[in-house]
């Protein structure tokens, strides 16, 4: 497939003349890692129910990563091609995202929590060769409802089912030694590397397209701004099909050659034994888990003091929420605002992390400029409200198949449709968002999609889909509805509806308004802030 980066060209020279791009690939510290330190544990793998992880040495891991591309070679899986894989945290997703490299094919990581109705659009936009699934996750039968999907996928090569039997099982698959060796230099600089669907406002996913050079410009400047090192280990709780898992615990302890410890199923008790027993240093996911960790130490869990550092990206933080850690944990939470577009814009460092994460989203990381500006595009003073604009090493390489919504200006700046200001001292503080999205735990809820299933129930007149706010997810999504003459309506309906179609389950409206008619403009624009303000009323009611 030709992925068309069209975002890459006027950026090559300077950026590599600066040494914001270092041409390197995740190659690079996999060799190095061979030649330093091949011994040392890459990965472990703790999973639910399973009393002991496995553990796997970058030699380990090296070689079954290099199984896995000459098995999927051997598909006939090559340069532009795309595998796409919905797996939990674990060793067989680090070891695809290495085994797609080596071959030079994109990896394309999606949610555990989709399926059908959002898999269908993207295994086929993106004209997957490969789709790994395992055969159960959480009590759902992944397999199943992958065949399902195989008669309407055209492109599709090969299932492949982690835990399943037979030619489709992975270890059967794409664990054989029978392969020929790779004859292929593997993924450049310059290539995709990386397909990432990302929730907007137009009503489907767009696969944001990132290579080499983009991705780890941003990972090379956010090791800097966290002041991580070799020694660090890392604690990949947050899931891996989203860039802060993907980039941040999973590539960075590579790239370091340090040490990432997987969980696939969160669960804050579990997190601090593991925490204590592997010597965490470092973590990043959204403040969510935080929360839950502060109350499973409050609840007599211990706690660990090697584990000193995180960074909550995904929404704000609430500042109590940062004294709090602190107090009942020793932890420093870094604030943090990115994009999966851009990766981390901004980041607040360690050391003023508790002056700063509650009432800022951190500073540009190197090779990432920002400005603000007002309706006519004139940059705006600071500590005024505007729009956000972004340049940059780490920008993206384009919207797979749809370079008119790159929002991307001649000079390079990036509408990320959000607004921000930026105090006297250069942090910055996202308080708003042009954007039509709810932010649920860190997940983006895609509202005109989930709108315009709503409006194919036969009792919807009209509605709108906002956000309110929750102390634990940060927001939650409420829906509005005004019904059709002598219709009824519940939320135990909609979430039927919504199950009927295999829609994620987090994308579901977990609160039901109904309304006789929806606040409006003249010009008939449904006027969401008023719904905003309606729906926080109610939730404080409850």
């Amino acid at each position: 497939m030709n992925f068309d980066p069209v975002l890459l060209q006027s950026r090559m020279a300077p950026m590599k003349i600066a040494g914001l791009w270092r041409d390197e690939t995740i190659k690079v510290f996999i060799d190095q890692a061979l030649a330093r330190c091949p011994d040392k544990i890459a990965v472990v793998d703790y999973r639910k129910d399973v009393a002991e992880p496995q553990r796997l040495s970058y030699r380990e891991l090296a070689a079954r990563a290099d199984r896995i591309a000459r098995n999927l070679a051997a598909m006939g899986v090559g340069r532009g091609d795309v595998v796409t894989f919905q797996l939990p945290n674990s060793w067989e997703f680090i070891a695809l995202a290495l085994a797609c490299a080596r071959i030079g094919a994109a990896a394309n990581p999606v949610m555990p929590i989709f399926r059908q109705h959002e898999l269908s659009f993207m295994l086929n936009f993106g004209e997957s060769k490969v789709f790994v699934v395992p055969k159960t996750f959480r009590g759902f039968d992944y397999e199943a409802m992958a065949r399902e999907l195989l008669p309407a996928l055209p492109h599709l090569r090969r299932l492949v089912v982690v835990g399943g039997d037979g030619e489709d099982g992975f270890e059967q698959a794409l664990l054989r030694d029978e392969a020929p060796p790779l004859t292929d230099r593997g993924i450049a600089p310059d290539d995709v590397l990386l397909l990432m669907y990302t929730s907007g406002t137009t009503g489907e996913p767009k696969g944001v397209m990132h290579t080499s050079n983009t991705l780890f410009s941003n990972l090379h400047a956010y090791i800097e701004q966290m002041e991580l090192t070799s020694a660090d280990i890392v604690l990949g709780a947050s899931p891996m099909a989203h860039l802060t898992g993907y980039g941040y615990l999973a590539m960075i302890p590579l790239i370091l050659n340090s040490t990432t410890v997987l969980m696939d199923v969160w669960d804050a008790k579990r997190a601090l034994e593991i925490v204590r027993r592997e010597g965490v240093t470092f973590s990043m996911a959204s403040s969510a888990f935080v929360a839950d960790m502060c109350l499973a130490v409050e609840n007599g869990e211990a706690t660990s003091p090697t584990f000193t550092k995180f960074n909550c990206a995904g929404a704000p933080i609430p500042p109590v929420l940062i004294e709090r850690a602190h107090r009942v944990m020793g932890l420093k939470i870094s604030s943090a605002w990115g994009m999966t577009e851009c990766g981390a814009v901004t980041v607040t460092e360690p050391a003023r992390a508790l002056e700063k994460s509650g009432v800022s989203d951190g500073r540009p990381l190197t090779g990432i400029q920002l400005k603000i500006v007002d309706a006519a595009g004139a940059e705006v003073p600071r500590g005024e409200t505007g729009s956000l604009r972004i340049r940059g090493a780490s920008l993206f390489a384009g919207y797979l198949k749809r370079p008119q919504l790159n929002a991307t200006s001649d000079d390079g700046w990036f509408d990320t449709g959000d607004l921000a200001f930026v105090d006297d001292e250069g942090y910055m503080r996202i308080n708003g968002r042009a954007k039509d999205i709810v932010i649920r735990g860190g997940e983006n809820i895609p509202v005109m999609e989930i709108e315009n299933l709503l409006y194919q129930h036969p009792s919807v007149m009209t509605c709108a889909v906002v956000g309110y706010p929750d102390a634990r997810l940060g927001e939650r999504a409420c829906a509005f509805v005004s019904l059709k003459p002598g219709m009824a309506l519940t939320l135990d309906d909609v979430r039927a509806f919504f199950d009927e179609r295999k829609v994620a389950r987090q994308y579901w409206p977990e609160r039901l308004e109904l309304i006789d008619d929806l606040p409006a403009t003249p010009s008939g624009k449904v006027q969401k802030f008023r719904l905003r303000e309606m729906a926080r009323q109610f939730a404080e009611k409850v």
